[in-house]
Order: structure tokens, then sequence, then C-alpha cells
């Protein structure tokens, strides 16, 4: 089951931190199809959030067909985001990759700065490209 961590500092709203955590886990393998989400209680206590925002989160994945609502029973993950990237050989290398960059001193913030840094590059330098 997938745990939640909010971040009260990101000023990324809380509810659409749990769409997109979801979807992360969903991208990964690590919630298929048939997962039941954790109930909006179980959120609750474990992040001390408004049970009104977990049940927005929960709205919205439902309303882009990723989950399903079912009365008396919770919340079910209806379909999968991409490939099984969870066991491919460029995660492992992402793994040593970081591996190095914490031993070479950087920070989890110096690290996701410089990866969304490159991602964007490489993003907008293949825009256009085959299209």
């Amino acid at each position: 089951m997938v745990e939640f961590r909010i971040d009260r500092r990101s000023g990324v709203a809380t509810y659409l931190q749990i769409v997109q955590q979801t979807k992360q886990a969903l991208r990964l393998g690590l919630l298929e199809p048939g997962d039941r989400l954790p109930t909006a209680r179980e959120v609750v206590e474990a992040t001390a959030i408004n049970p009104n925002t977990v049940l927005k989160a929960y709205r919205e994945l439902e309303r882009e067909g990723l989950v399903e609502a079912r009365r008396g029973l919770g919340t079910f993950v209806t379909r999968t985001l991409g490939g099984p990237a969870a066991d491919t050989p460029l995660r492992a290398e992402l793994a040593d990759w970081l591996d190095r960059a914490r031993k070479a001193g950087l920070e989890q913030d110096d690290i996701t700065a410089l990866f969304t840094s490159v991602l964007e590059e490489r993003a907008d330098n293949h825009k256009g490209e085959g299209a």
C-alpha cells in the first residue's frame, strides 16, 4: 500500500501532492489495478491533514479514470500509468548515480534541482523532433 508524504513547505497543494504521489506509484508499478488506496482515515492518521483534502485528491484521481470508489469497500486502482519502470536497468543506473551524488556531498534538494534542470533542458532540446 502507498504511504503519502506531505511536504507543507513545497508550495504544492496538499491534495495535489497526494494525486502526484499516486501517479508516481502507478508509473513505477508500486500500485496496480485492483490495489486499494489507504482510506481517508488512514491518510489523516498518518499525515494529520483534513479528510476533505484526501477525498478531493481521490475524486481527482477518479475523474482521471485512475481509481474507482466502491461504497463501503474503499478506493481501488483501475489502471496503471506507463510501463514497468520499477525493475528496469535504467532505474539501477539512476540509483547508482544517486549514490555517487550523495557521496559527492549533494543534499536531496541539490539532487532534485540538478535532475530537474537536466530533465527540462533535455525536454526543450527534443521539442519539435520527430513530431
